[in-house]
């Protein structure tokens, strides 16, 4: 058993320490969690990084506050934590709060600065890293603790299409090609598959990135690992097939009121805009379930807003908090391989 800090009325430590609540029912109730939060996906990210992995919990008496997975890795001697672990494109995870609405604000900006708190300082005792890195979802927005606590805070940019408005209006706030392309006719078929879908869409990814000599750490076992240990519906591979091969395709990673645009869209050369199909069947599929938003995944690569920005997204922002980069020049060369 791990030590338990306390932090002004909140207690700290990791889940084994409390019998209050399961992990997975917690991911469940807080509405800033991700697919990447839940204790499976949590095991198979720990498993493919190599890390060990902390899940990190705080009570206000048997009130749950706050969550926070950490993944811990070891080289040379020195400790790093990351959230999400390093290497495996995971875009989002870090800390998320529960029963905070309902409070004012004064209360809910205290109870959110103790949690963190609280939990850098488990970090500090228990793991002491040299480099910390910590990179939360769109919907955790008050990032001030962990300024306060001398990290260095990064911006970055995700695209979100609101798909409450029905699939008329939907399609109709996209720019006339984006329009033009998923109205397209042909001998295509875009479906949602399985194991197959994951293998063909990750391959051509990491084709496209050895292209261009650019390093790509997920690999289709660790996304296949995903999709065999998370609930179904969980992780939905979409192929578009044209005459009998996967010209294309995307991995997207669905949770409650978000479908996540997460791995794929490789450059192709068809004449048909297979990305755009591929998109548009995700967003329609759903529509249908009753999911609400489509997270793009990502708008700070210039090169690619382009393309995201004609399906007439909202533009969100998220932060990257890091410290304990600078600390010499060896370490920051020992960073650069978790990246």
């Amino acid at each position: 058993m791990s030590v338990t800090i306390e932090q002004e009325g909140i207690s700290i430590g990791t889940v084994a320490d409390f019998d209050h609540h399961d992990w997975d029912d917690l991911v469940a109730r807080s509405p800033q969690t991700t697919p990447f939060h839940y204790r499976e996906s949590l095991a198979v990210q720990a498993a493919h990084a190599d890390a060990d992995l902390h899940l990190l919990v705080g009570y206000k008496g048997h009130e749950a506050v706050g969550l926070f997975p950490v993944f811990e890795k070891r080289k040379g001697g020195m400790a790093m934590a990351f959230s999400p672990a390093p290497g495996l494109w995971v875009t989002y995870l870090g800390p998320a709060l529960l029963n905070h609405w309902k409070l004012k604000r004064r209360k809910r900006e205290r109870r959110n600065k103790r949690f963190v708190r609280g939990c850098l300082d488990w970090i500090e005792s228990e793991l002491k890293p040299k480099h910390t890195q910590i990179r939360p979802g769109p919907e955790y927005r008050d990032v001030r603790p962990f300024e306060w606590s001398e990290f260095d805070i990064d911006v970055r940019h995700t695209y979100s299409v609101d798909l409450t408005r029905g699939e008329e209006d939907v399609l109709m706030s996209f720019s006339s090609d984006a329009r033009n392309n998923v109205r397209t006719d042909g001998d295509y078929r875009v479906y949602e598959g399985g194991i197959d879908e994951i293998r063909a869409v990750i391959s051509q990814v990491r084709a496209r990135h050895d292209e261009q000599d650019e390093n790509y750490g997920v690999t289709p076992r660790f996304v296949a690992d995903l999709y065999e240990r998370l609930p179904e519906g969980t992780v939905r591979p979409y192929a578009c097939e044209i005459d009998g091969e996967i010209a294309g395709g995307m991995v997207a990673l669905e949770a409650g009121d978000t479908v996540y645009r997460w791995q794929g869209g490789a450059k192709h050369d068809h004449d048909l805009p297979v990305n755009d199909l591929v998109d548009w069947a995700i967003m329609t599929d759903a529509m249908d379930r009753g999911v609400e938003n489509y997270d793009l995944v990502g708008a700070n690569e210039e090169r690619l807003c382009g393309y995201k920005a004609k399906f007439a997204p909202e533009l969100r922002s998220y932060y990257t908090m890091e410290t304990g980069t600078a600390v010499t020049n060896a370490l920051s060369s020992v960073y650069k391989k978790f990246r």
